[in-house]
């Protein structure tokens, strides 16, 4: 005799040789859920594995930025142009060659003030991904409210939202940026007074996600769409579930994927953005250290007659950053839906 096997489920099914003594024994069959599928072939994907360590090593500096600065022994903010003097000529640059890299100063001083490059940058890639991780998270909440109803529901609730997302699409998104920073700081500081940096972190976080959530929510629009036509949706509807319970239970876990996938190339796009906003001074300015303000000062004709190397830093630490993120994004996808990869 034997137990009848019972495959669905991602369970244990244990098949055995009868009850009676001459029982041969019994073997396990352990089915993989398809979460851990996803998992055992990302591991078998070595770009992605390798892209998910330097993502993390990013993400982990910016977090132990102030204990890196403590076990450095400077800080972004200190002016060596003022306390080292004897380390920069008249004009505000290093004397020593590269920018004054030595085992002191490992990625040199910033010609003009003199900041140490090595700390800055630190506290930037802290000060960009922060930014960028607020708006990204705020973006994936309103696509998956709006995103999410408007395809569940459909008609007028559709119709509406599905209008929105067309005009608020039709907003060239980097001249709007532009052009709507000082508007936004202006609602919060007057412009008599100086903006704290917090305002101008509130306001680029506003900024980027009132023109950022809308390619996403029309792919979880669409996603909605499909699954609302599903057997299982139709009987969720006829075992008597509110929508607000058919959407939390049914819905959202089968989107899961692609917001996943969306939102690992949604953060890059905010990073770069972000950046490129404080490159043209109405994001992050100085004394506060941003990505995009170091690529701004290199930019200036004092560092670029006579450092050339400090763009290297922050440039490429960028580019390897963006790079790896959009890999990931690329192997998340694969492993989510082998059907698609390369």
């Amino acid at each position: 005799m034997t137990s009848p096997i019972d495959m669905g489920g991602g369970g244990t099914t244990v098949v055995s040789g009868g009850p009676g003594p001459k029982a041969t024994g019994e073997i396990t069959l352990t089915g993989r859920s398809p979460g851990r599928l996803m998992w055992t072939r990302f591991k078998r994907d070595r770009t992605g594995v390798i892209s998910a360590y330097v993502v993390g090593f990013f993400f982990l500096v910016g977090l132990l930025a102030p204990l890196i600065s403590k076990l450095y022994g400077k800080n972004p903010y200190t002016v060596y142009a003022d306390e080292r003097p004897d380390l920069f000529d008249s004009a505000g640059v290093p004397l020593h060659p590269n920018g004054g890299i030595s085992g002191q100063f490992w990625f040199g001083l910033e010609p003009g003030n003199g900041y140490d490059v090595f700390t800055k940058l630190v506290y930037g890639i802290r000060t960009s991904l922060m930014i960028s991780v607020a708006v990204t998270v705020a973006v994936v909440v309103t696509g998956i409210l709006l995103g999410v109803t408007a395809g569940y529901l459909g008609g007028r609730t559709d119709y509406f939202i599905g209008r929105v997302i067309d005009f608020l699409l039709a907003f060239p998104a980097q001249l709007f940026f532009i052009a709507s920073m000082p508007v936004v700081v202006s609602l919060f500081v007057s412009p008599r007074d100086e903006t704290p940096t917090y305002v101008r972190v509130v306001a680029l976080i506003i900024v980027q996600w009132f023109l950022g959530w809308m390619g996403l929510g029309r792919i979880l629009r669409g996603t909605a769409l499909a699954l609302r036509e599903r057997e299982f949706i139709e009987a969720a509807k006829v075992s008597g579930a509110s929508p607000w319970r058919i959407i939390r239970k049914e819905i959202l876990p089968n989107i899961v994927t692609p917001l996943l996938v969306q939102s690992t190339y949604l953060l890059p796009n905010f990073v770069t953005a972000e950046a490129g906003l404080s490159y043209l001074g109405v994001g992050i300015v100085e004394p506060t250290p941003d990505w995009g303000q170091m690529f701004s000062k290199a930019s200036t004709e004092l560092v670029m007659q006579n450092d050339i190397t400090y763009m290297f830093f922050p440039g490429v630490s960028m580019i390897i950053f963006v790079v790896a993120f959009n890999l990931l994004g690329d192997s998340v996808r694969d492993a989510f839906d082998p059907k698609t990869a390369r």
